[in-house]
C-alpha cells in the first residue's frame, strides 16, 4: 500500500486549501481575520501555518492550523494501537480548527483531518487518514443538534449506509472524559486508521469531511451568534470550557501526538479558550436549561 510524492502533494495541496477557505469564511461572519504564524519543526523538516482570530466580534478565540512534518521516530500516542509501527519515520499532514464563540449559546466546535505515512523511508510503508468534527454547546438546542448530525450523516452517504453510525459511535466514545463520566459534547464524526479501501476513495471521504465542516456550523453559528445573554449565562459556558480543557490535555490523541513529536507548542495549545472557569461542586439546578444540557444533549444520542 504504498503512496507516490503525486498523492502526498494531493493532499497537501486540498490541506492548504481548506485552511484557506475556513479562515476566510469565518473572518467573513466576524469580521476580523486570523492572523497567521509561519513556523518550521524544531527537525527542520517541515512546520505548517498557524492561524489565530482573537478577541473577534463573534469568536472569542478561533485556531485554523496547517501542519505537515517530518520525524524520525512516531510518539507513543501514534502507536499506542499499533505497536509494530513504534520507531518508525512518520510523515505527517493535517489541518485542525477550533472554535470558541464568545455568545454562550453558540456552541464551541472542533474539525481535523490528516494524513499519516509510517516507515515512509522503507518499501512498504503504512498509510492512513483521519479526522472528524463535533461539537459542544453549553445550551441545547434540538434543531441545532439535528442539523449538525444531518450534515455528519450526508458527509458520509456517497461511502455507504454504514459509514455515519460506525463513525458517529466512534466519535461518542472517543470524545468521553472517564473522571466524569461524561461526553465532551454532541459528537459528530471521528475516524482514524482509514486506508482498506484505497487511497483515492479513502482520500475522497476525508475531503467530504472537511468539506462538510462549514455547512455544519455556520448556520448554527449565525442562528445564535447574536443571542441576548445574562452574565449567569457566561459563567455556564465558562465552566463547561473547562471541560473542554481537561479532555484536552488528558486525553486528546492529537494533542499528544503534537506535544511528543516536539511540535510548536503555541499551535498546538491554540485550542484552548481564552477563558475558562472551574468551581467546586458546580452543579445546575434540576430543571434548569443548565440541567437540561446534560440530562439530553451531553448523552450519546441519535439525532438523525
Amino acid at each position: 500500500m504504498s503512496v507516490t510524492l503525486k498523492q502526498r502533494d494531493r493532499v497537501a495541496t486540498y490541506l492548504k486549501s481548506l485552511q484557506d477557505s475556513l479562515c476566510q469564511s469565518l473572518s467573513d461572519v466576524d469580521g476580523v481575520k486570523f492572523v497567521e504564524d509561519q513556523w518550521k519543526h524544531n527537525s527542520g523538516t517541515g512546520g505548517g501555518r498557524t492561524r489565530v482570530l482573537s478577541g473577534g466580534n463573534v469568536i472569542e478565540k478561533g485556531g485554523v492550523n496547517f501542519s505537515h512534518v517530518v520525524g524520525d521516530k512516531l510518539p507513543p500516542a501514534a502507536t499506542n494501537k499499533r505497536p509494530e509501527l513504534a520507531g518508525k519515520r512518520f510523515e505527517a499532514m493535517g489541518v485542525s480548527l477550533v472554535v470558541h464563540p464568545l455568545n454562550p449559546f453558540a456552541p464551541t466546535s472542533h474539525m481535523n483531518v490528516r494524513f499519516f505515512i509510517a516507515g515512509a523511508d522503507t518499501e512498504e510503508p503504512v498509510w492512513w487518514f483521519g479526522g472528524g468534527f463535533d461539537m459542544t454547546p453549553y445550551y441545547g438546542f434540538e434543531a441545532d443538534a439535528v442539523h449538525w448530525h444531518q450534515t455528519a450523516k450526508d458527509a458520509c452517504a456517497p461511502f455507504g449506509g454504514d459509514i455515519y453510525p460506525k463513525f458517529k459511535k466512534w466519535c461518542d466514545d472517543y470524545f468521553y472524559l472517564p473522571h466524569r463520566e461524561e461526553q465532551r459534547g454532541i459528537g459528530g464524526l471521528f475516524f482514524d486508521d482509514l486506508n482498506e479501501s484505497g487511497f483515492e476513495s479513502s482520500f475522497e471521504l476525508m475531503q467530504s469531511v472537511g468539506d462538510h465542516y462549514l455547512k455544519a456550523y455556520l448556520p448554527i453559528l449565525n442562528r445564535r451568534k447574536a443571542t441576548p445573554y445574562e452574565q449567569s449565562q457566561r459563567d455556564w459556558q465558562l465552566l463547561r470550557r473547562g471541560r473542554y480543557v481537561e479532555f484536552n490535555l488528558v486525553y486528546d490523541r492529537g494533542t499528544l501526538f503534537g506535544l511528543q513529536s516536539g511540535g510548536r507548542t503555541e499551535s498546538i495549545l491554540m485550542s484552548m479558550p481564552p477563558k475558562v472557569a472551574w468551581e467546586y461542586r458546580a452543579e445546575p439546578e434540576e430543571g434548569t436549561p443548565e440541567a437540561n444540557l446534560l440530562e439530553e444533549f451531553i448523552v450519546p444520542k441519535d439525532w438523525v
